[in-house]
């Protein structure tokens, strides 16, 4: 058993208000009342558990994991790795990340998505893995083209991958986006800048890691994420986030 220790205190200012007009769904999805707690089902706490068994090979690699025999995704080849921390930067291992992303074009394979932009029918757009010991993960992919969204006449979302990030359990689950360095819809967003916070922005994300990037082949980017941990905030006397 893991020996007491002190609990960071939540910073909420880091974190977008649920009400934030500029970001016009959030008007309709706001919650108007006082938030009630839940409290977890027996099932909810003791299960499903992932392991090796529940991944295939290859299905962190979102160029080949939908491709034809002998063909592979369009666009630009990246990968994105990093590491899965707890908020004392200590590696969380097995832990079940998963990706989902438009194609290079931003169109996600969804029959609701009327972009313009074709589909690659080689790329299926989502993807899976386990950390290993060091809470070290990779995706190979596209990066991931810009779309229009209906929110202003003329926004559109920067490239971005969603990220999943499952506990031991359904219930522990984290869901963010992934953005890269430098792109100059990022501070355009309305979606990112519902976040009040420029630090939180920062590690959304990916910077370029030349290092990792394979020549002539694959560009990298790293994005570290970082849980709570075991010095999560006590949520009415239960460790919310563990």
């Amino acid at each position: 058993m893991r020996p007491p220790a002190e609990y960071y205190q939540r910073d909420r200012n880091m974190h977008p208000p649920a009400l934030t007009p500029g970001y016009k769904t959030s008007v309709a999805r706001s919650p108007r009342y006082s938030l009630i707690s839940l409290d977890q089902t027996p099932s909810e706490i003791t299960g499903p558990r992932f392991g090796h068994n529940d991944l295939d090979e290859g299905d962190n690699d979102l160029i080949y994991n939908y491709a034809k025999p002998g063909e592979s995704a369009i666009g630009e080849r990246i990968i994105l790795h990093g590491r899965v921390l707890d908020e004392n930067a200590r590696p969380v291992a097995n832990t079940l990340v998963e990706a989902w992303q438009a194609n290079a074009g931003g169109r996600y394979r969804h029959k609701k998505d009327t972009y313009l932009a074709p589909i690659d029918p080689n790329f299926g757009g989502c993807g899976r893995t386990l950390t290993d010991e060091n809470g070290y993960y990779f995706f190979r992919t596209v990066k991931p083209g810009v779309y229009p969204w209906r929110n202003l006449v003329n926004n559109w979302r920067p490239a971005h991958i969603h990220l999943s990030l499952f506990g031991s359990s359904f219930s522990q689950r984290l869901i963010t986006q992934c953005y890269f360095e430098g792109d100059p819809l990022i501070p355009r967003c309305p979606i990112v800048q519902s976040i009040p916070d420029q630090s939180a922005i920062e590690r959304l994300t990916a910077k370029l890691d030349m290092n990792a990037t394979i020549p002539l082949d694959t560009v990298a980017w790293r994005l570290d994420l970082i849980l709570r941990g075991r010095r999560s905030t006590l949520f009415e006397n239960r460790l919310e986030g563990n």
